[in-house]
């Protein structure tokens, strides 16, 4: 019996001894473990710290090119204001010449209204139309201002080369401008290019 108490005690030594080596192992396992996690943490911190400079610096450059941007923005609202005040001084000078070749036109139909009057009362064949009251176009309803110039030209029968001259005195100031602005872009103007 002895014998086997002595057998069980060795048995016993070397389960002790066993989970000793396994313990020993366990705590260096844990150790490697932790000093992998610590090392990986840290390098984690590391990236992310450079992460987060490089977006900080990014976004100082972005912030720079932002200011850059609106001090053109402002740049350009003084350059638009300053176009704005310069086309609408364009414009009226525009309209004041419109309205004097206006008149001008108006002035010559006198004229030419006289001679036809004169020349007939000498005896001489003109063609005189009629007077119809027209409205002006003022850039509204084009398709039935065009309707109604061509059936006054129909009744008056009007020759071709004369339709755009008749049609003018019938534009308001604004709409002057526009067949000033035609006349300078084509050199014959048709009753098809003035209604086109």
């Amino acid at each position: 019996m002895q014998h086997d108490i002595s057998k069980l005690r060795d048995q016993v030594q070397q389960v002790s001894l066993a989970q000793k080596a396994i313990e020993s192992k366990m705590d260096g396992l844990r150790k490697d473990v932790e000093a992998k996690m610590d090392g990986l943490k840290k390098g984690v911190e590391a990236k992310m710290n450079f992460l987060k400079k490089g977006v900080e610096a990014k976004m100082d450059g972005m912030e720079a090119k932002m200011n850059v941007m609106d001090a053109k923005i402002d740049g350009m609202d003084d350059k638009m204001e300053e176009l704005k005040i310069n086309m609408n001084k364009l414009l009226q000078e525009m309209v004041t010449n419109g309205e004097r070749v206006v008149k001008e036109t108006h002035d010559e139909k006198k004229r030419n209204v006289n001679h036809d009057s004169i020349d007939s009362n000498v005896g001489s064949k003109t063609h005189h139309i009629r007077k119809i009251y027209m409205r002006k176009f003022d850039g509204k309803d084009l398709a039935t201002w065009i309707l109604q110039m061509e059936q006054f030209f129909d009744l008056n029968n009007v020759q071709n080369t004369q339709k755009v001259r008749i049609a003018t005195l019938y534009l308001e100031p604004n709409q002057f401008v526009w067949y000033q602005w035609l006349c300078s872009c084509k050199q014959i103007i048709t009753w098809a290019i003035f209604t086109e």
